[in-house]
């Protein structure tokens, strides 16, 4: 059984897994981290050099490999639910949960990071959150087993708030 965060960069999936991992002892394994080490660069720079098919190609490898273990906390990129492979992977041995906030709260979280490669040309950072986030959150509802909105929540209580929903640490 694992646990896997999907939802839009900004939303807190890395903190939450982090404070989720030290609250049940289970490991934390971000795919974005696997990702970088599987390909020995940062992504924009992957996704520069490379493109995007690439990179989600790598991305559904890493996925697909990971998905297979057992007690993990799995921190997904943003975009893991564009391929449906993804999403079959992980749900087959995980419950997904989306922690979701609002586009301000996003845009004030992520600001002009340079960690990520833009994902629309020449849009602001809210336009482009509100651009994509049109195309996503079906996908992200469909994918769901529980929604944590994180928008007044610190990490520590959204990692909290996924302990009280699914009760697997009980076990």
């Amino acid at each position: 059984m694992n646990i896997v965060l999907i939802g839009y960069r900004g939303t807190g999936k890395s903190s939450v897994a982090h404070h989720l991992s030290l609250l049940s002892g289970w490991q934390r394994v971000s795919l974005d981290e696997a990702i970088v080490k599987d390909c020995g660069m940062p992504i924009p720079r992957i996704v520069e050099e490379n493109g995007w098919d690439f990179f989600r190609n790598v991305e559904e490898r890493i996925v697909e490999q990971t998905a297979r273990g057992d007690r993990l906390i799995i921190d997904t990129g943003g975009g893991v639910i564009l391929r449906p492979a993804n999403i079959t992977c992980l749900r087959k041995d995980g419950t997904l949960i989306w922690l979701r906030a609002s586009v301000p709260v996003i845009a004030a979280r992520i600001g002009s990071g340079t960690d990520r490669p833009a994902l629309t040309d020449g849009k602001t950072v809210t336009e482009e959150i509100e651009e994509v986030l049109v195309h996503r959150t079906p996908l992200y509802a469909a994918a769901a087993d529980h929604i944590i909105d994180t928008d007044h929540l610190a990490p520590e209580a959204a990692a909290r708030c996924i302990i009280d929903a699914i009760k697997v640490f009980d076990k």
